[in-house]
């Protein structure tokens, strides 16, 4: 698979598109008045505590207070005041292991969020889930800042390393790095070697470390300097998560539309893959970089519901608070003359909607509970080679997911985790006209509630004539096809009605007026 990014960055906004095989796979978008806080630590304040949630409202700074359950807060106090009183080279008491927690934990008949939390409490907590509509940030007290190589986890005390790293050797290579860096900087906390340190030198996995170490102490001392709430570390621009966490030998290009922006990234490629910063290419053309890599187009049909196959079928997506329904549909494709068999046309459609299906997914970062509505299939061995499809294309997903058995209605259950808002939350709002139902009331329902509502005002008119301010589709309607409610309404009142067209007025929205 190649893969190339392309990023379009303006001041105001910057928007990265990861394609794979020249498809866009995955789009990220960053507004610097509106920067996600996922990874952000703060020390913050408990301003509420709910025992019967077993969970706690804590003020960041921000317009909604995060959450915080009662499992992410074990202890919390007490890695706190270990924070606090640990000496400038982060030499305090090392924080307890997942075990000794677990261990403690059996020890005790509940923790409850009550015994660990008071309310004005100072609290670090990270977050851990953007906020999303109405709820406020998901937050956990155990911090994990991720590195090119490694995963620093400043509140426990264990080093681990990748299970995809097979090699003895290895695994025993890059432990022993991690621990002597430990022993010489007084180094506390945890530490988890990821898959992309394998084979790397000791050079690169000390520089993870040391900068692991400055950001750490300086997370110590604002915290120990500054007033809550405040954010004490801040997760990097989006494009520089992206190329911490993204860049690999896959990648053929990265291409750059800003030139400020280009020499900021070529510094961190040198960083961190140096033999690919010359693929990083700023692009000079007068033409938009994304209409000319294909990405605004792609982009423009992630905010529409139906999405066409090359076949001829069709998916149609519609998010909702609850779970993504996507239906599956044959569309114009009716299979091949020489296609004896439905089962076969039906089949060729649901594996070519689940590519389809799971691009969307990735392209628009939906999570939470999808359910897809596939066509029916009346052979078992079909519908386990559509789940079969279905589990093997999210193996491209970065995001945790899963799919569950098609059932005999032709559905398949997928879970995905969702950290932060999809592609249609950042990039619109609500209709103003419709209020985000999707839909209006119809012109002849207007009709009718005119018609019922001049009956229920008739007797109150006393000989007056009537005036009608209407949306100009409704005006058009009354003198129309729904002319006959017109002749009503002269009839009911026994005067004639005149119709006055305002384009000011809301498609529902109509005045009754005596003149």
């Amino acid at each position: 698979m190649t893969k190339e990014m392309i990023i379009s960055s303006n001041g105001h906004e910057t928007i990265v598109a990861i394609l794979e095989d020249d498809l866009v796979a995955e789009i990220f978008v960053e507004r610097e008045r509106q920067r996600g806080v996922v990874g952000n630590v703060y020390k913050g304040r408990v301003s509420k505590v709910l025992p019967g949630m077993q969970s706690s409202f804590i003020d960041l700074g921000l317009e909604r207070d995060g959450f915080l359950y009662v499992a992410d807060v074990i202890d919390t106090l007490e890695e706190f005041e270990k924070l606090e009183s640990a000496d400038e080279d982060g030499a305090g008491e090392p924080s307890r292991s997942g075990k000794d927690r677990e261990r403690d934990d059996q020890s005790r008949p509940q923790t409850k969020i009550e015994d660990l939390l008071k309310e004005g409490q100072e609290i670090l907590v990270q977050v851990v889930k953007e906020p999303l509509g109405t709820k406020g940030a998901r937050l956990t007290s155990h911090v994990t800042m991720p590195g090119r190589f490694l995963v620093f986890m400043p509140t426990v005390d264990h080093v681990g390393v990748s299970r995809k790293i097979e090699s003895r050797e290895e695994r025993a290579r890059l432990r022993g790095i991690v621990r002597e860096f430990r022993e010489a900087h007084g180094f506390t906390g945890g530490v988890i070697i990821r898959t992309a340190a394998a084979g790397r030198p000791k050079e690169d996995i000390v520089s993870d470390l040391d900068a692991f170490h400055k950001i750490w102490t300086e997370i110590r001392e604002k915290t120990e300097s500054a007033r809550a709430p405040v954010v004490v570390y801040r997760e990097p621009s989006l494009v520089g998560k992206l190329l911490r966490d993204l860049l690999t030998e896959e990648f053929q290009a990265i291409r750059i539309d800003n030139a400020q922006e280009h020499q900021r990234i070529l510094e961190l490629v040198e960083h961190i893959l140096p033999n690919l910063a010359p693929k990083v290419k700023l692009y000079t053309k007068p033409f938009p970089i994304f209409e000319e890599y294909g990405v605004q187009a792609e982009i423009d049909k992630a905010l529409k519901s139906k999405v066409w196959l090359k076949s001829g079928g069709s998916i149609v997506i519609n998010q909702t608070e609850a779970l993504v329904s996507i239906d599956v549909n044959t569309g114009r494709f009716v299979g091949k003359k020489t296609s004896g068999r439905l089962e076969d046309t039906i089949v060729k459609t649901n594996l070519e909607a689940v590519k389809e299906i799971v691009r969307q997914i990735r392209l628009r970062d939906l999570g939470g509970i999808i359910v897809l509505d596939l066509i029916d299939m009346d052979d078992r061995k079909n519908r386990q080679k559509v789940l079969q499809a279905v589990e093997l294309e999210l193996k491209k997903d970065r995001s945790p997911s899963k799919a569950l058995q098609v059932s005999d209605f032709g559905l398949v259950i997928i879970t995905r985790k969702r950290v932060k808002q999809s592609l249609e939350r950042v990039l619109t709002e609500p209709c103003p006209y419709c209020s985000g139902t999707g839909v209006i009331k119809s012109s002849s329902t207007i009709c009718y509630e005119i018609l019922s509502e001049v009956k229920k005002i008739g007797p109150d008119l006393n000989g007056h004539r009537l005036l009608l301010r209407v949306n100009p589709d409704i005006a058009r309607a009354l003198k129309e096809e729904e002319s006959a409610v017109l002749r009503d309404l002269k009839q009911s009142i026994g005067k004639d009605v005149t119709i006055k067209p305002d384009v000011q007025l809301h498609h529902e929205q109509f005045d009754v007026m005596a003149v």
